[in-house]
């Protein structure tokens, strides 16, 4: 299957403004690439890409006073089938972690673990663990959580996501994650792409979606308590233990974001614009 995507966005700048942005796709989906578009920004500024610790590429530049225009497209081929479902992965005591996943066990700037800890044993600490108990988790947060844009604010977290219940797809992702990790299930955040391929269209403007994934069995699977099923062409940008770590779009200085436009889509060409 083959999937379009892409983005345009526009920023005003009162100044010039150092930015960074986390808009190229994760390196772990460079093989399923088949046509890309550079980068491209109006005016044109030079820009350059490194890694973060996470191994997220970001791409930074110095936006100049006024308007600037940046946008990038592509094709990617992926297997069309949806998030696989493993009902037996199973849950792996601390212990036994992998030293580079424990990171993903403690709090961090959205996920107050240690405010949501009893809550968490209180609402699973009867499941089943592995994979029931984090099928579970998404089951709870999906219906504990009204979705809105309207009620998007960046600066909530997933605490107050579950005390306030309303919030957008990251809000949803927060609390799963946040919940994960209390039960000791190793679990981080993610954004990428998010089309409406296999499921009803959604008539909102489409935007860049956050999901979550979790370590069960040896392996990171991908949740999603937004939606909770599983979705076909996802396509990865960033990972990291949360929204703090993989901002879309990072300036070191004011910026008003004037127009934005994201689309995903599938398609029977190879051709990225």
């Amino acid at each position: 299957m083959l999937i379009r995507y892409g983005y345009d966005m526009t920023f005003g700048c009162a100044a010039p403004t150092p930015m960074v942005c986390q808009l190229d796709l994760h390196p772990s989906c460079t093989p399923m690439v088949r046509a890309e578009t550079p980068f491209k920004a109006t005016p044109h500024v030079k820009s350059w890409l490194y890694s973060d610790v996470f191994g997220n590429r970001c791409r930074r530049f110095n936006a100049p006073a006024g308007d600037i225009a940046i946008s990038n497209s592509g094709v990617v081929e992926v297997s069309g089938l949806p998030d696989p479902v493993v009902p037996d992965a199973a849950e792996i005591p601390v212990a036994d972690l992998p030293d580079d996943t424990l990171l993903y066990l403690v709090g961090s700037r959205y996920v107050e673990t240690d405010k949501l800890s009893q809550t968490a044993w209180d609402h699973f600490g009867h499941t089943a663990p592995g994979w029931p108990r984090v099928q579970a988790i998404c089951d709870f947060v999906n219906g504990h959580i009204e979705f809105g844009y309207q009620n998007a604010r960046s600066t909530r977290t997933a605490h107050e996501a579950y005390v306030e219940r309303t919030g957008v797809c990251r809000d949803f992702a927060h609390l799963a994650v946040a919940f994960c990790r209390c039960m000791n299930i190793p679990a981080r955040y993610a954004n990428g792409y998010l089309g409406d391929i296999g499921v009803p269209p959604d008539p909102a403007p489409m935007d860049f979606n956050a999901w979550f994934e979790v370590f069960l069995g040896g392996k990171w699977y991908t949740f999603d308590a937004r939606h909770n099923m599983p979705r076909i062409g996802r396509i990865l940008i960033a990972r990291g233990r949360d929204a703090a770590d993989i901002p879309l779009v990072n300036s070191f200085g004011p910026h008003v974001l004037k127009s934005f436009q994201v689309w995903t889509e599938e398609t029977d060409s190879v051709a990225s614009g």
